[in-house]
């Protein structure tokens, strides 16, 4: 029974039908929510900018807004490949095992926490909005997050995309290993 399906949105519902696991059909409906909201923000963050800068000329905006696009897509790829890679090995009609779909799914939810993380550990110490200087909260009394939540500040801010990507990577080496 290897039935088709046309397009991502196609393969999510697809996936979500042929999956044998509980556990990777909950991550296809929280990948799918998590990545239509990242998918908004980003295009509205992309308005936002195109708006402030559309009276200035210049080709280092056009970058900047390309920026935008290609993180945006580095975020959206990782959430959405498990379930993709799961919907296409049922369409060719190799069996994914539940014991795949799961582990799987656990990766992808340690990538959608990662990107939490990332975003933690990318804030500075202290910041302004609306002309008030406001610090991030203090790792302690946190609990038993706050070894975690110090680590993360003890990322430096330029190196914050790191963490993620740790999160990406466990995608990519629990399908290598699973399959």
């Amino acid at each position: 029974m290897a039935a088709e399906y046309d397009g991502i949105i196609g393969a999510f519902s697809y996936a979500f039908r042929t999956s044998t696991s509980r556990l990777f059909k909950l991550y296809v409906l929280v990948s799918g929510i998590a990545t239509t909201g990242i998918g908004i923000f980003i295009v509205i963050a992309l308005v936002v900018l195109i708006g402030q800068t559309a009276s200035i000329q210049g080709g280092s905006l056009t970058l900047s807004r390309a920026f935008y696009v290609v993180v945006g897509l580095f975020i959206v790829l990782p959430a959405v490949a498990p379930t993709l890679a799961i919907a296409r090995r049922h369409r060719q009609g190799i069996t994914a095992s539940k014991r795949l779909e799961a582990a799987v799914a656990v990766a992808g939810f340690v990538f959608l926490l990662s990107l939490y993380l990332g975003v933690v550990a990318s804030m500075p110490a202290t910041f302004n909005i609306d002309g008030e200087t406001v610090t991030r909260p203090p790792a302690s009394g946190t609990g038993v997050f706050e070894p975690l939540i110090t680590g993360l500040y003890a990322v430096p801010a330029g190196l914050s995309w790191t963490v993620p990507l740790v999160g990406a990577s466990c995608i990519a080496g629990t399908y290598w290993l699973f399959r």
